[in-house]
C-alpha cells in the first residue's frame, strides 16, 4: 500500500517548522507551549488513555479525522518530555501528512496495528522519520538551541570537564542541561546537535 508520502529533506522540515513556529509562536519563548498549540491553535483534543502503550505499544494516536489526539495517561501525568514529544510528533503528522492519512487512516487503534504494516516500507520511514524530526525542530528552535549549546559549553568547562578527553560524558552532560531548558528528552537535544552540526563548533 502507498500513500504517497512527500520526500521531504532535513532542510525541508526545518523550514516547515520555522514557518510555523512564526505563525502559531512568534513570541519565540522556550520551552514552545505544545499543549497550547495543539488544543487552542488547532483545536485537537487531548484524549488520556490509561494502559495505552501497555495494550497497543504506542505513547501516543492522532484520530484519523485529525480532531483528536489520544495520549498513554501515565505519560501525560509522570513523563512531561515525553508527553511533549508526544504532542509535537502527533501535530507533525497534522501538518506535513494530513490531507494524505485523512484520505487512508483507520478510525481505531486496533485497525491501526493493521494498517502500518501493510504499508510500504519505504512510506512507513518517511512518516516516522519525518514526524519525529519535524518534532524535534519544533520544540527546539535553532537559534535558542545554539545559544543554549554556547552556554552549556562554559558551563561544562567550568565544572571543570575535560571536553577533548572525554566527549562523550561531556556530551551527555550538556545535553541534559540543554533539555531542561526545552522540556524535551536529553536524546531529543543530542540528536538536534548532530543534525545541525553544533557539536563540532
Amino acid at each position: 500500500m502507498s500513500v504517497h508520502v512527500p520526500r521531504l529533506s532535513y532542510e525541508d522540515l526545518r523550514g516547515r517548522a520555522d514557518a510555523f513556529l512564526a505563525e502559531h509562536h512568534p513570541e519565540g519563548t522556550v520551552p514552545v507551549p505544545i499543549e497550547q498549540i495543539v488544543e487552542f491553535r488547532f483545536g485537537i483534543n487531548i484524549i488520556p488513555i490509561p494502559g495505552l502503550h501497555r495494550d497497543f505499544g504506542t505513547d501516543g494516536f492522532l484520530s484519523a479525522d485529525m480532531t483528536e489526539i489520544s495520549v498513554d495517561l501515565r505519560v501525560l501525568e509522570s513523563r512531561p518530555a515525553r508527553y511533549r514529544f508526544t504532542m509535537a510528533h502527533e501535530l507533525g503528522h497534522v501538518v506535513l501528512h494530513g490531507d494524505t492519512l485523512k484520505a487512508v487512516a483507520p478510525a481505531s487503534i486496533p485497525d491501526w496495528k493493521v494498517f502500518v504494516p501493510v504499508l510500504a516500507a519505504s512510506d512507513r520511514e518517511w512518516l516516522k522519520w519525518q514526524a519525529y524530526a519535524f518534532a524535534g525542530l519544533l520544540l527546539v528552535p535553532r537559534d535558542p538551541l545554539a545559544r543554549a549549546y554556547r552556554d552549556a559549553v562554559r558551563a561544562a568547562d567550568q565544572a571543570g570537564f575535560d571536553l577533548a578527553g572525554n566527549l562523550d560524558v561531556a556530551k551527555h552532560y550538556m545535553a541534559t542541561s540543554i533539555a531542561k531548558i526545552f522540556e524535551v528528552s536529553a536524546t531529543v537535544i543530542e540528536r538536534r546537535l548532530v543534525y545541525d552540526a553544533i557539536w563540532e563548533r
